[in-house]
């Protein structure tokens, strides 16, 4: 039986969990997540859980931040004069709005705090500083 090796496109059946237990995605009810291994497709440290798996086999991988979606970020946060949003855009706390850099990049942030004057957007991934834990099944292996 072939094992997953860098440069193979696998596909994967997955549950992501934070270690308190709370899902925050899962393939359930969709098709497999399929991607090349070792290619940066998806995050370091469950990239690297697959090398050497094979079709069938079942693993839960702990992931630290730090190959997932890093440490929260301080300086991701800015605060923006109130002023300068225009009236039409929700600026509840927690909602996701999109930014476009001076270069044209879409970055997408969260309304993280709300005051009469400024509006404080956080460009953190949500799942920053968090270890994440994920149970995966291969399901399929075509070989590079």
């Amino acid at each position: 039986m072939s094992q997953a090796k860098e440069g193979d496109t696998v596909r994967i059946n997955y549950t992501g969990t934070l270690n308190n237990g709370d899902q925050f995605d899962s393939s359930e009810g969709r098709d497999p997540l399929e991607f090349v291994v070792g290619s940066g497709q998806i995050i370091k440290g469950l990239d690297a859980a697959i090398a050497g798996m094979a079709v069938g086999e079942k693993k839960v991988v702990n992931v630290p931040c730090a190959d997932a979606y890093g440490a929260h970020n301080p300086e991701a946060r800015q605060a923006i004069p109130r002023s300068e949003i225009p009236d039409n855009i929700p600026l509840e706390q927690g909602t996701r709005l999109q930014m476009q850099t001076p270069q044209g990049q879409v970055v997408p942030v969260v309304v993280a705090e709300v005051t009469e004057t400024e509006v404080t957007l956080d460009a953190n991934h949500p799942l920053a500083g968090q270890d994440l834990n994920f149970a995966i099944e291969i399901v399929g292996i075509d070989a590079a």
